[in-house]
């Protein structure tokens, strides 16, 4: 494959001091009003104090660029080395709303904290994800978010300050949502990237003629200077209403949790001249430098977060994917927390005004779900297992299957359509899995004299399939030459009491191989692309295997973790 000659500075070079800083300006001022808009909406439904609302505010901003920053650096196991923007989690809020109502702010700091420890675990573990946290899964919970929490935000609609009317509240909200949405119907490019917050300055420009809008608030903040200390402590109890709730969070974690690897892929396609396999130890970096953005949140007792994918836009536009630039925005959003002057611009919002940007955002979040589902295409199943979930989640989220046996179980758990909706496409994922075409299994050492081995399982597999000796001639040889390829060119690379774990099964009428061994080093994806480019080919003698592995597979993929490297290998199987 060609370079990419887009791409102006990789995330290793060093742009400009002038044009990092530039950049990072420019990617903080379209992400910033989100870490301040998302908790000042959880905190003013969920109705705290105005001294904690201003805590959560600051804490938010705060810990968005701690982790922004954190992030571009990739220290050993944490961040993902690009430019990835850590701002509040919209999937969250509703959830957030309902801890704080049921147990105060401290519940809402446990639950986060033990949350972010869940994603610790996710990150060490994710390969054994793969199956089950499909995009379906994924689509299914993230559609039924605003099914929790449109009440919530209708009820905002309507709600006016001290001294203000029905027709104030209803106006400003009303500019709000239209001006959101005319913009990003008819705008395109950078433009839409602002609709949210044009909308929100116009309707607060609108509340404030109905005096909604809180000018003393702005008047008597500081230009500098820390909020006074809110921290709420942590909900040691673990009562009904922890046990009720950690469900739905360490779902919607494991959701949010998957659309950071999404983010991480889009930010990684636009970083690189040359185009890469997806590098899983740095989406595992990616994820914990998450979850300590997310621990760092439970402990401050403000929202979660999670990493924002805007970054891969702005990289495609400028060609700039220096790290820089992810600590320069990381530095902006610090400074920022540092201002309570701007933060109480935001915070003197109207409720109606705020409640109009929510409405929008869970509109788009809804859109968001369903592309996740359909991004790796939708057929009878997967369709099936989506549409039971969703009706389920708004069966039981409404009080219409089984109302009294509901909300006396486990503390009304099964309540919420997240956890019943995403808990039953879970299991129907399952189902598929455990009953889907039969897997054959092997273990050996990774070393050339299993070859024979190795052959002997995939003619039987072959056999059982119901293919000819031609076929099972080619099943042997890309696994040969796959085993070729993982133990290396000479044999100082077969390191002793290494194993393979290799498993056949048919999908589609064709032949999947998987081989999970520990770590190798080299992506054999990235060796293969590089023979596609007869100018960067390397000697026959030395990748001879890959040669022999591209010809005879219709698709290698190399996954590579911490802990294990998984090759993929397609094999079309006879017509």
């Amino acid at each position: 494959m060609s370079p990419r000659v887009a791409i102006r500075y990789e995330p290793d070079e060093k742009p400009p001091p002038a044009l990092t800083l530039g950049l990072g300006l420019q990617l903080a001022l379209l992400l910033v009003a989100i870490p301040i808009l998302i908790p000042t909406a959880v905190m003013r439904a969920a109705g705290v104090t105005d001294a904690y609302l201003n805590w959560a505010v600051y804490a938010s901003v705060a810990v968005c660029g701690a982790t922004t920053a954190l992030q571009a650096l990739r220290y050993g196991r944490i961040g993902s080395g690009h430019v990835l923007v850590m701002s509040s989690a919209s999937a969250f809020i509703w959830l957030c709303v309902e801890a704080i109502q049921r147990g105060g702010p401290a519940l809402l700091a446990t639950l986060v904290a033990v949350s972010a420890l869940f994603q610790f675990v996710l990150s060490a573990r994710i390969a054994l994800f793969r199956r089950i946290l499909t995009p379906a899964v994924s689509g299914a919970v993230l559609m039924l978010v605003p099914v929790t929490a449109m009440p919530v935000v209708f009820g905002m609609l309507t709600t006016g300050a001290s001294g203000g009317t029905a027709a104030g509240a209803t106006s400003s909200a009303a500019v709000t949502v239209v001006i959101i949405v005319a913009i990003a119907l008819k705008a395109t490019g950078a433009m839409r990237l602002w609709a949210p917050v044009i909308g929100v300055a116009a309707g607060s420009l609108a509340g404030a003629f109905f005096g909604l809008y809180d000018i003393d608030r702005v008047a008597g903040a500081p230009w500098v200077g820390l909020p006074a200390f809110e921290w709420p402590g942590f909900e040691l109890g673990f009562g009904p209403d922890f046990w009720s709730m950690i469900p739905a969070f360490l779902l919607v974690s494991l959701i949010v949790t998957l659309r950071t690897i999404s983010s991480y892929v889009a930010i990684q396609s636009v970083s690189w001249r040359r185009k890469r396999a997806v590098d899983f130890r740095a989406v595992q970096g990616t994820i914990n430098a998450e979850g300590i953005s997310n621990l760092l949140s439970g402990l401050a007792g403000t929202v979660p977060n999670t990493t924002y994918s805007i970054s891969a836009s702005l990289t495609e536009l400028t060609g700039v994917a220096a790290r820089g630039i992810g600590i320069a925005t990381g530095v902006v959003f610090l400074l920022v927390a540092l201002l309570p002057k701007a933060l109480a611009v935001v915070l003197a919002i109207p409720g109606p005004v705020v409640g109009g940007y929510l409405a929008v955002l869970m509109a788009m979040l809804f859109l968001v779900g369903i592309k996740v589902m359909l991004q790796d295409g939708l057929d009878y199943r997967k369709g099936l297992i989506v549409c039971i979930a969703f009706w389920i989640g708004i069966g039981f989220q409404n009080g219409m299957i089984f109302p009294e046996l509901v909300s006396e179980f486990a503390g009304g758990m099964f309540a919420n359509a997240m956890t019943t909706g995403g808990l039953a496409a879970i299991f129907m994922t399952v189902f598929v899995e455990l009953f889907g075409p039969r897997r054959s299994r092997m273990e050996a050492e990774v070393d050339r004299s299993s070859l024979p081995k190795i052959g002997e399982f995939l003619r039987a597999f072959a056999t059982q399939s119901g293919w000819d000796s031609a076929t099972a001639d080619r099943l042997e040889a890309v696994g040969e030459e796959a085993l070729l390829s993982l133990v290396g060119p000479g044999a100082e690379d077969e390191r002793p009491g290494r194993r393979l774990r290799l498993v056949a099964y048919r999908k589609d009428g064709d032949a999947v191989l998987e081989f999970a061994v520990a770590p190798i080093g080299q992506n054999i994806q990235d060796r293969l692309a590089l023979l596609r480019n007869a100018a960067d080919e390397p000697s026959i003698e030395q990748e001879a295997s890959l040669q022999l592995l591209r010809h005879l597979a219709s698709s290698v993929r190399h996954q590579q973790y911490h802990d294990v490297d998984i090759v993929t290998v397609h094999v079309k199987a006879p017509a």
